[in-house]
Order: C-alpha cells, then sequence, then structure tokens
C-alpha cells in the first residue's frame, strides 16, 4: 500500500541505511589508516635494511676500492696515467714487453712480475686440478663411510686460515719439521724445501684442490644417468660413453674450478710471502711491500692491473653459476656404488676394471692423507713434541709471554681476544647485510643480477687491496662536506673481514631463499602482511640453516682473515691470531705451531657447526647438495638390479660393480 506514511517510513529507512553505511565507511578507513600507520615501520624495515646494507658497502668496499683506483690515474691531485704507465712500461713487472730479461727470476726472468705470477698462479691451478678431480670422481661415483663428512671437507679453502696452511707446511717440510724428522729417524738425509716454488705450488693445491672437487661433484651428480643408457643402447663402448656424454657435461665445471683457482692464486698473499720468499714475490707480495713502503701510486697501479683481472674471471663464473642453477632440473643422476660391495664377498666377483677403480680410490686417499692431514697433524705434533719428546713447552712460552712480554711483542691472549671480537662483531654486519642482499638477489631480471654480481665483487678483489682502499680511504681520513671523517684501525679491520665475509652469507642463504614456493609469499602477502613480515614469519624459519651456516662461514672467514688485517694492523695492538702465527713464524716454530694449534681448533669448531646446519651442502661455489641417486631399486648405490648406466658404461647393477 503506497500511503503518505509508508512513503515516509521508507525515506527514513533508506536515510539511515546510508547513515550507517556513512558511518561504517568512515570506521573502515579510519581503521585502514590506523593500520597502515601502525604497519609503516614494519613496512619499512626491509627496504631499510637494504638501503643501510648498500650504504654499508658503498662506505667500506666500493669507495675505499675508488679510492685505489683514482690513486691509479692522479699524482699530486692532477689526473695522470703515470702510475699505470711507469708499471706497464717497466721492465721488472712486464718482461720482455718492455724489454728482454729480468734479473732475479732465473730461467723465468723473462716474464717480469706479472708473468710470473700468472705462471705460478696456472701451475697452482693445474695442481689443483690434478688433485681435486679424482676426489671428485671418488664423491661422485662411490658410497662409503664417511663421503658425507669428506664431502662436506670441501668447504675448508673457504674456512681454513691461510696463515694455517703456511705454519702447517713449515711443521711438515721445514728444516726442523715432521719430514726430516722421520728421515733422521731412518738414516736418511734431510731435505730443505722452503721456500721454493714447489712448496708454493703443492699449498696452493693443498688449498684450492678441494674447491675443484666441490664444483665438480656437483656436475657430476647432475649428469643425467638416461643420457648413458641411451649412449650405451646405441651401441657407444663405455669409454665412448663416458667421453662423449658424461666429459661434456663435466668439463665447464672443471673450468670453472680452474678459473676460480687462478683468481685465488693469481691474489695469493700469505702463502707466496712465507714459502715463496722475497725471490718469487708475486704482485700481491710487491703490492703489500709497496704499501709498506709508502709508494702508494705503486701499490695502486698494481691494485688495478689485477683487480681488473680479477673481476673478468669473476663475471665468467657467475655466468657459469647462474645457467647452472637454471638447468639444475629433475634428472635421474647416476647412481653411487658400493666401495666395497657386500657381493664381493658373498662370491668371486673380483675383475681387473673393479679392483682398479677401488685400488685407485685407495691410492689417491694416501695421497689425500700426505697432502691434506699431514701438515694440520705436524702443527699439532710440532707444538707437543720437541727435540723427540713430549712437552709443553711451546705452550708455557705463550703464557710467559703474555705475563712477562713487552708492550710491543705479540701476546697471545690480545691476538685470541681481538680475533674473537672482530669475528662477533663481523657477525653482527655482514649477517643483516647478507639476508637483504640475498633477497634482492632471489628475483628475476637485469637487477637481480647486478645485485648478484656486485654481491660477489669482494670475491675478485684481494684483502691487501681492500686494507689498502680502507688505509687510504678511511684510516687517513675522507673530507665530507668540510670536514675530515676517519675511523680507528679496529673499525677499519671490522669493516675489511665483514666485507670478506658478507658474500658467503649470500652464498647460503640465497640458494634457499629461491628454492622456497614462491606462493607462500603471495600468500601471506594477500592477507596483509608486509615484505619484510613475509620473510621473518615465513622464509627465514624455512632457511634457518642456511642462514646459521652464513653465520658460521663469516665468523670463521673473519677468525681467518690475514691479508687486509696485517695491513690495517700495522704497528697496533689489534693483531689478530694469524697475524700472531705470521710474527712467530720463522723466529719460533714452536710458539707458532701453539698458536697454529689454537687457530685450528677454532677452524675445527667453525667446520662442525657447518656441517651439522649445512648438511654438507652449505655454501655456493658448486654446492650440489647431496643428490641421492634413486631408481626403481632404491638407493643407486645399493639397489639391485636396475637399470642406471655409470660413466664406466655398466649398465647394470649398481651393487656388484
Amino acid at each position: 500500500m503506497d500511503t503518505p506514511v509508508h512513503r515516509g517510513v521508507s525515506r527514513r529507512r533508506r536515510r539511515f541505511a546510508a547513515a550507517v553505511r556513512g558511518v561504517t565507511e568512515r570506521l573502515r578507513r579510519r581503521v585502514a589508516a590506523a593500520r597502515r600507520l601502525r604497519d609503516r615501520p614494519e613496512r619499512l624495515v626491509l627496504p631499510a635494511l637494504a638501503a643501510a646494507s648498500a650504504s654499508l658497502l658503498l662506505v667500506v668496499f666500493y669507495y675505499p676500492v675508488a679510492t685505489v683506483f683514482v690513486d691509479a690515474v692522479t699524482v699530486d691531485g692532477e689526473v695522470s696515467l703515470a702510475p699505470l704507465v711507469d708499471v706497464v712500461s717497466d721492465p721488472f713487472y712486464v718482461g720482455w714487453l718492455a724489454e728482454p730479461g729480468v734479473p732475479g727470476l732465473g730461467k723465468l726472468s723473462g716474464l717480469g712480475r706479472f708473468g710470473f705470477t700468472a705462471w705460478q698462479a696456472a701451475l697452482s691451478t693445474a695442481a689443483s686440478v690434478a688433485l681435486g678431480l679424482p676426489g671428485a670422481w671418488a664423491l661422485a661415483r662411490f658410497e662409503f663411510r664417511g663421503r658425507r663428512t669428506l664431502r662436506s671437507l670441501t668447504i675448508l679453502p673457504f674456512i681454513l686460515p691461510s696463515m694455517l696452511v703456511v705454519v702447517g707446511f713449515y711443521a711438515a717440510f721445514g728444516a726442523d719439521g715432521t719430514l726430516n724428522t722421520l728421515l733422521g729417524a731412518v738414516g736418511l738425509p734431510t731435505v730443505d724445501l722452503l721456500p721454493s716454488l714447489s712448496a708454493v705450488v703443492v699449498a696452493h693445491a693443498f688449498y684450492n684442490a678441494p674447491l675443484v672437487t666441490r664444483v665438480v661433484t656437483a656436475a657430476y651428480e647432475r649428469v643425467d644417468a638416461g643420457a648413458v643408457e641411451t649412449a650405451r643402447a646405441l651401441g657407444a663402448s663405455r669409454r665412448r660413453a663416458f667421453l662423449d656424454v658424461v666429459v661434456p657435461q663435466l668439463l665447464p665445471a672443471v673450468l670453472v674450478g680452474a678459473t676460480l683457482t687462478f683468481v685465488f692464486t693469481f691474489a695469493s698473499f700469505p702463502i707466496v710471502l712465507a714459502l715463496g720468499g722475497t725471490r718469487l714475490a708475486t704482485v700481491e707480495v710487491l703490492l703489500f711491500s709497496a704499501i709498506r713502503q709508502l709508494e702508494y701510486g705503486e701499490a695502486a697501479a698494481l691494485a688495478v692491473l689485477e683487480t681488473g683481472l680479477s673481476l673478468l674471471l669473476t663475471a665468467a663464473y657467475l655466468r657459469y653459476e647462474r645457467q647452472s642453477q637454471t638447468e639444475r632440473s629433475a634428472v635421474r643422476p647416476l647412481p653411487r656404488r658400493e666401495l666395497v660391495p657386500s657381493a664381493w664377498r658373498e662370491r668371486a666377483t673380483w675383475t681387473v676394471r673393479r679392483l682398479g677403480s677401488r685400488a685407485a680410490v685407495v691410492g689417491y686417499g694416501l695421497i689425500v692423507i700426505c697432502v691434506f692431514v699431514g701438515p694440520l697433524a705436524s702443527v699439532v705434533y710440532e707444538s707437543l713434541v720437541i727435540d723427540g719428546r713430549l712437552t709443553t713447552t711451546a705452550y708455557e712460552f705463550l703464557l710467559t709471554r703474555q705475563q712477562t712480554g713487552a708492550s710491543f711483542q705479540v701476546k697471545p691472549w690480545p691476538a685470541v681476544r681481538n680475533s674473537v671480537a672482530f669475528g662477533v662483531a663481523t657477525l653482527a654486519v655482514a649477517l643483516p647485510a647478507g639476508v637483504a642482499v640475498s633477497v634482492a638477489t632471489t628475483g628475476e631480471g637485469r637487477w637481480s643480477r647486478l645485485v648478484d654480481l656486485l654481491s660477489v665483487a669482494p670475491f675478485a678483489v684481494s684483502g691487501i687491496v681492500v686494507g689498502l682502499g680502507l688505509l687510504r680511504g678511511l684510516v687517513f681520513g675522507a673530507v665530507v662536506f668540510g670536514y675530515r671523517v676517519t675511523v680507528t684501525g679496529p673499525v677499519a679491520i671490522t669493516a675489511a673481514h665483514a666485507v670478506g665475509a658478507y658474500p658467503f652469507v649470500v652464498r647460503n642463504v640465497a640458494p634457499a631463499l629461491g628454492e622456497l614456493d614462491d606462493r607462500l609469499v603471495e600468500s601471506a602477502r594477500s592477507l596483509g602482511a608486509s615484505r619484510a613480515r613475509a620473510l621473518v614469519d615465513i622464509e627465514l624459519p624455512l632457511i634457518w640453516p642456511g642462514v646459521l651456516a652464513g653465520a658460521a662461514f663469516a665468523f670463521a672467514v673473519s677468525v681467518g682473515e690475514f691479508d687486509a688485517t696485517v695491513v690495517l694492523a700495522e704497528g697496533g695492538g689489534t693483531y689478530t691470531m694469524p697475524v700472531a702465527v705470521e710474527r712467530y713464524v720463522g723466529r719460533r716454530l714452536g710458539p707458532a705451531t701453539a698458536m697454529g694449534t689454537v687457530l685450528l681448533f677454532v677452524t675445527a669448531v667453525s667446520f662442525v657447526v657447518l656441517d651439522r646446519v649445512g648438511g654438507g651442502g652449505v655454501g655456493g661455489f658448486g654446492s650440489g647438495g647431496e643428490r641421492g641417486s634413486t631408481g626403481s631399486g632404491g638407493r643407486g648405490s645399493t639397489g639391485r638390479g636396475e637399470r642406471s648406466g655409470d660413466p664406466d658404461g655398466n649398465p647394470g647393477r649398481g651393487d656388484q660393480s
């Protein structure tokens, strides 16, 4: 019924409903505004952390390195290429490129110091590849007790202090080392191996062969068994299947391992300095010498030339790593065979080929014991045994030096205290910066690739160059808006350690982030969570092992860092354990090995943490994780009767191969 009364009631109802809707809308807007205001700090956390990380890297890495580059092209404040021209035209540095013959290098005199540096790096790379490839074959193709631990040991080049390698070689192969002790015990003449080029090459192989093993093992575990089976089914012999199918898939990894080894050995400093002496000085040693002689222009020119080569090779490595990550699709890996199959104990299946492969593994194990275990064991042995008797004299010397030593002498407690303090400070800086950079590198497109390249730039820049940049750019002071800003030695050392450590955080966290399901983050964001909240509540709990591994890496890298520290700690009380070891080596082997034993203990603890939280697959650099071979019979290393080919071409039973 449409009466005036009903029409009035309808109008009042509509007005009331509109008023309610208006009040509800205003309340909703106020609640949304309050929520945005409440969440604003949270939403700004990740961008602020990223901006802070970028600013920090700009101040403590890119600006100091840029300072070195500027020093290479300026003279007395004027732009000049004279420092670079002086170096590239000096026959002492470039050898026959300037004029024939450079005294001091014997048969290698025509190479100059740059040529000799490249020559020793090439020899070290060849030795590292030769020593590392058999290890990759053994780890990828055989299953045995302790395999996981041995695979985890391939991270040692990243956490083992270089000075520990030096003191290990002095303890094992020095004039009073373990080798000469054993030779004297059996009536043989002693040998004098230090200093020599051979010692440098073997020490570099000790340090970098595990890196080659790590990279190639990961590539071996990505070889598709189906491709090998297809080649065998088409009539290829075992040898042909290996050469045509397996080798082409391994060759890029071998080249990458060789490239990284060349970069590391070209810029190697303490090993060459201690085991090669001044006669075998490389560019890095001469760079350090120029810094100590206050020849900053010459040092900057050497740093620019060295860093340019390292950057090119590091870029090539990054290209391979991205390609390998995109190619890491679902494949059926080659099955691992038991090193001592149970079938061999049941019936006579000892063929020449099977016996030969196992004998090769055993022989390689003996070489590993001599080259890798020997020097480290000698550090502990020489610290406890003097003149054939067990004693704690070396440790007593350290305690006496701590109590009665003069202020200018190296004492053990300040070295340990400083190492731990710098390690903790490095964690506080490198861990959040590494996580922030990891988030930025997990995206797609040019921006993420650029961030990824910038994140590994410290790998291509030696610690001596970083130390020189910090010394020239921050310790000596920089003028900012008319004010001179300087930093103290401890701050500069922490900055140098953080620069060297944060890429390891990135290489552990970024792969874990990249493997997460994007839908998890998208669901959290759709429910109103900010990017920072999604990172804290969803992603970090899932990648926590990678974060812990990155933290352990950062601490271990800081404790073992020597190159930048020795530049920045000159004349001060900020020396660390590696610097203390360096100052003892050559003077007193006992105290050097005692301090080295302490450093070895800290490194071992870091390794245990990495092994427990990372599962042996931590760290970038070709880490493929533990990719168990699966087939119809379960694990490829023990499943019976599965038709899985192997690189040797054996198409049948994994338990009897």
